[in-house]
């Protein structure tokens, strides 16, 4: 099990890059459940669960955890690609053996003490690699809920992650963060209810894609300011913790 080294100063720098780079790269970054996620965080630690689908996700979830949502957060990577990426550590990363259990087990209890207050977030990809999109059922190891197990205080959220061409020269990237999802004792069980979960959420991201779900918000969009509405949402989640979350009505 490799042990994140994070550092302040390149974790707030290395994720305003991949802000920069997500505002350069894609079209619109377009986001739901921020406030799910912004009123979670002041009460519990968070466990944030997705499909992996692209090299893009591990900066989609720097850039969401710790400019949008301002957490401290850690992530689960394949410890071969965090060898051949170091400085990803210095991000929270944590690296583990896929191929070796008694590695697995470290890196869960690692994870587990990561989750030890509010304000902190650890993500993982329990697909254990990046696969093609639109693959159904989502392959989720139990690594994920084994570790929610273990941390009893934090609040597990499904989080479906998506990059569609939709008429324009780059990409729109959607984040789709669903409701708290409940405690499941069996791992295997657990697995099954966050595959299910984030599956849900890549429906809505279809369902938005479509013309049929008006729940997301543009963070970013290349050439031009944001709404009115994502700028309300910045302000209410940029907010000190314990700020007052208005309803969006």
């Amino acid at each position: 099990m490799i042990p994140a080294d994070k550092r302040r100063l390149f974790d707030a720098w290395f994720a305003g890059h991949a802000g920069r780079r997500i505002g350069r790269s894609f079209a619109r970054a377009r986001v739901r459940g921020l406030e799910t996620a912004a009123a979670a965080r002041e009460t519990a630690p968070l466990l944030l669960v997705s499909n992996h689908v692209s090299w893009w996700d591990p900066l989609v979830a720097l850039w969401l955890s710790r400019r949008v949502l301002h957490l401290d957060g850690h992530a689960l990577m394949d410890a071969e690609n965090l060898r051949r990426l170091p400085f990803f550590r210095k991000v929270g990363a944590f690296g583990v053996d896929l191929a070796d259990p008694r590695d697995g087990a470290k890196a869960l209890r690692y994870g587990a003490r990561l989750l030890d207050r509010p304000g902190r977030m650890v993500w993982v990809f329990p697909e254990g690699r990046e696969r093609p999109a639109g693959g159904r059922p989502l392959p989720f190891l139990p690594g994920a809920a084994a570790m929610a197990r273990l941390a009893r205080e934090a609040v597990v959220l499904p989080v479906g992650l998506a990059y569609v061409f939709a008429g324009t020269e780059r990409p729109d990237l959607y984040v789709s963060i669903g409701a708290a999802l409940p405690a499941v004792g069996d791992p295997a069980a657990g697995a099954r209810v966050q595959a299910e979960a984030v599956e849900a959420e890549l429906d809505r991201i279809t369902a938005a894609v479509e013309g049929r779900d008006a729940g997301f918000e543009t963070l970013l969009a290349r050439g031009r300011r944001l709404g009115r509405a994502a700028e309300g949402t910045l302000a209410r989640l940029t907010a000190p913790h314990g700020a007052h979350l208005r309803d969006r009505g």
